[in-house]
């Protein structure tokens, strides 16, 4: 069985009972997939792509029940944990479970980005926030700004979000 797939079943599992924390992470599995592939990632390091994207917010639950709030800081604190429990469990390599881990802990921060993996990881989940929270145009503005590098993920929010100029031509 896919790994990946296991990954998600489980992942659906932890989530139980929250369906908006099982799409959300579906969707920026959905577009850290797409993203790396057309950056044309090698396949390790789209495997840990993928897998950081789906146990990106593993720690909403933790922090909730510790904190009381699923603040940022707070996810990248609890994440890394729970993310390794997972991932050890179903026998994820060592290596891709350190990344991951890092990853996790690190997919509020936007300084300091040391590889396409992570700045992929920010854009994917920056794609879905932008829909989920109703984010104003002028803030998705910003995060095109500063956030986004890849060309693919660039592309992907001004279609979907930037009001094209008027007599533009389609890109």
């Amino acid at each position: 069985m896919n790994k990946l797939a296991e990954l998600i079943e489980a992942m659906s599992r932890y989530e139980s009972g929250v369906p908006s924390r099982v799409g959300h992470f579906l969707k920026v599995y959905g577009y850290a997939k797409t993203i790396g592939e057309l950056e044309g990632l090698p396949s390790d390091i789209q495997a840990v792509l993928e897998a950081a994207a789906i146990v990106h917010d593993i720690g909403i639950k933790p922090s909730v029940e510790k904190y009381g709030s699923s603040a940022g800081k707070h996810q990248e604190q609890e994440g890394p944990p729970a993310a390794r429990d997972l991932l050890e469990q179903l026998g994820f390599e060592a290596a891709l479970i350190e990344r991951v881990c890092f990853l996790v802990g690190h997919h509020h921060t936007y300084a300091g980005v040391d590889g396409l993996d992570y700045q992929i990881l920010l854009e994917a989940d920056f794609l879905v926030n932008m829909l989920e929270e109703a984010m104003t145009v002028p803030a998705i503005q910003s995060a095109y700004d500063n956030v986004f590098k890849s060309e693919t993920g660039r592309r992907l929010c001004r279609h979907q979000y930037l009001p094209a100029p008027i007599n533009a031509s389609p890109q």
